[in-house]
């Protein structure tokens, strides 16, 4: 699909890659409308493209959300499923000093499967169903998964999530094919966005000693394999990972 066809939701798109996307796809003529809990970060988009406030988890959020978005862009044939949040600690983990032992909270776990699987569903869910009711086609959603969805310590709920998206991407490829839907993801490693840089620095630190390439990623990098995805009709039902070569 060209991207001047593209008639694109973008979720976390406030800040960060969902932003970059956001803007690349602009730049190259198609027609966008960006959702984000963000309001000072959707309002430094630039002229043209659509914003509104898009809590994803919520599913009412979620409904409105792609209904108006089609009204803006007059229909619907894309969805990048950007939102991600991150709620990091060790499911259990016991003090060196005092031997108290701490646990990963219902709340740090209800908040990252809400956003990043719940929430993508949701919006998935929507997108699609609005392109099967309209026979518009060919469609595309692209899934923001991670190279944490192969396992990686502290992460548990953030792990579940991403690893859970990146099999539904193999699901949803296989189900909405007969809509002339595709489905596919990108699983970044770790690149320089807000989220990221809200890290625990000595974690940080270590993930960018560890990466091959030898420096963190940037937005852009992730762009090239969206974009591919989205220009590439015979590219379905897989993830791609993005990470300079790092391994979890």
């Amino acid at each position: 699909m060209k991207l001047d066809q593209l008639k694109i939701i973008v979720t976390g798109g406030g800040r960060g890659m969902g932003a970059h996307f956001a803007r690349r796809l602009h730049e190259a003529g198609a027609k966008v409308a960006v959702g984000d809990v963000d309001e000072a970060g959707l309002a430094e988009l630039p002229e043209g493209i659509a914003r509104r406030r898009l809590d994803v988890s919520s599913e009412d959020d979620a409904v409105a959300f792609v209904a108006w978005a089609a009204e803006q862009l007059g229909g619907l044939n894309g969805l990048i499923n950007n939102a991600g949040i991150l709620r990091d600690g060790l499911l259990v983990k016991k003090d060196k000093t005092t031997g108290e032992i701490t646990k990963l909270s219902k709340a740090q776990w209800d908040a990252v499967i809400g956003v990043n699987l719940t929430g993508a569903t949701y919006m998935a869910r929507e997108v699609v169903a609005h392109m099967a009711k309209t026979g518009d086609k060919p469609g595309v959603v692209v899934n923001i998964s991670s190279v944490a969805r192969h396992g990686n310590r502290g992460q548990s709920n953030y792990t579940a999530a991403k690893s859970a998206l990146a099999a539904n991407t193999v699901t949803w490829a296989r189900e909405w094919a007969s809509f002339g839907v595709r489905c596919a993801a990108v699983a970044p490693g770790m690149v320089e966005t807000p989220m990221t840089q809200g890290m625990n620095q000595k974690a940080r630190d270590a993930l960018v000693a560890a990466i091959p390439v030898g420096r963190i990623g940037l937005p852009e990098d992730l762009w090239l394999a969206v974009k591919f995805v989205l220009e590439c009709d015979y590219f379905n039902g897989r993830t791609i990972d993005v990470d300079g070569g790092l391994s979890m």
